[in-house]
């Protein structure tokens, strides 16, 4: 069991609806030693690739893109859910849906922070249907930038996301993955991984 898994087990609540509930140290509360052991494996897993930018939408994987980004030493871009009147210019924009929050979001990304000379670690905190990760991708190709790596911290392996994003040939590592997860008896099944 991983440092992430023995965390998911210590403080992670399931909850009806197939929901994981890690609030109280990842996407809420954030334990900031955590996100460094974070950061520091993705950048071990993603190593060998040439990294210009981290890629995220807010708001729950900006803090997780920031410790990724600081280990491969790049800037971190995150696509925003809403336009506000000091974003300015041409942007790139696709249309996201949310397991969690159950709606659709239109996501932006000015378009003087990514270009074709950029090569991408998109990084996400969760990974179910796959919807914000094929949005993220969706604006990294229309800059024109090479999606080298897709890092997960917790993916839902019983949901169809992981499996749709691998298919399409997308190195994809998850620290986590959920097979199946219990509300009535709390507990949490993870997926057999390569340390």
């Amino acid at each position: 069991m991983n440092f992430l898994e023995e965390r998911i087990m210590k403080d992670g609540v399931v909850k009806e609806g197939n929901v994981l509930k890690v609030d109280s140290f990842l996407n809420h509360q954030m334990d900031v030693a955590l996100l460094d052991k974070i950061g520091e494996e993705f950048h071990r897993r993603f190593a060998d690739l040439n990294i210009t930018k981290v890629l995220t939408i807010e708001a729950s994987g900006i803090a997780i893109a920031y410790a990724v980004a600081r280990c491969f030493d790049v800037p971190m871009v995150f696509a925003k859910k809403a336009k506000s009147i000091n974003i300015d210019g041409d942007m790139y924009t696709t249309e996201v849906e949310s397991f969690t929050h159950k709606n659709k979001n239109q996501i932006i990304v000015s378009k003087s922070f990514l270009s074709s000379a950029d090569r991408i670690l998109i990084i996400d905190d969760f990974l179910a249907n796959g919807c914000a990760l094929q949005g993220l991708i969706s604006i990294a190709e229309a800059a024109g930038a090479v999606v080298e790596g897709i890092g997960i911290v917790i993916e839902k392996g019983f949901q169809y996301g992981g499996r749709s994003i691998r298919n399409l040939g997308y190195r994809l590592e998850s620290l986590a993955i959920i097979e199946s997860m219990d509300a009535a008896t709390k507990t949490v099944v993870f997926r057999k991984q390569e340390e």
